[in-house]
């Protein structure tokens, strides 16, 4: 809810404490007047009553001072800050491929292929061994080319960027 729908909420329901509060007064001296006979100034009831009437009126003053306060601040901006995702599209990058095996060449051009790539699938369709797969992505791993992801039971082979 806005500052001033609140500010002018708590206004009017402090307005009609007010009269609520004066209408309490007028049938509370009535009383007073019909039941002490002594007069208006000296009678401890009718000084009672002025008391509580003004720090009623006291509290009620505070509340619309609030409201007023409420109604003429400023709202608190929001501020909505919008980032967007830049992806960088740089140039492929060389990779300098002189130092590899015919093997890690084969196996490297299929990931770069695919830039994704079961591990299984690379024994699949190499017809490498499982364990020469394994140590060929492990020589291609140290030297910085590519990284494996475990994925459950397998491994996910990626390029390394």
């Amino acid at each position: 809810m806005e500052n001033k729908y609140v500010g002018s909420l708590l206004i009017i329901i402090s307005i009609l404490i007010v009269i609520i509060i004066f209408l309490f007064n007028s049938v509370v001296k009535e009383i007073d007047a019909s039941s002490c006979s002594m007069e208006r100034a000296i009678c401890p009831m009718y000084k009672a009553t002025n008391k509580q009437t003004f720090l009623s009126l006291g509290i009620v003053g505070l509340l619309i001072i609030v409201g007023f306060i409420l109604i003429f601040s400023k709202p608190q901006e929001k501020i909505i800050i919008k980032t967007k995702t830049i992806e960088k599209k740089s140039a492929k990058k060389e990779i300098n491929t002189q130092d590899l095996k015919p093997e890690e060449k084969k196996i490297l051009e299929l990931i770069q292929k695919n830039k994704a790539i079961f591990q299984a699938e690379v024994i699949e369709k190499t017809k490498y061994g499982k364990a020469k797969v394994t140590r060929i992505l492990d020589r291609l791993e140290g030297k910085g080319f590519v990284e494996r992801k475990r994925r459950g039971m397998t491994n996910v082979v990626v390029l390394r960027e």
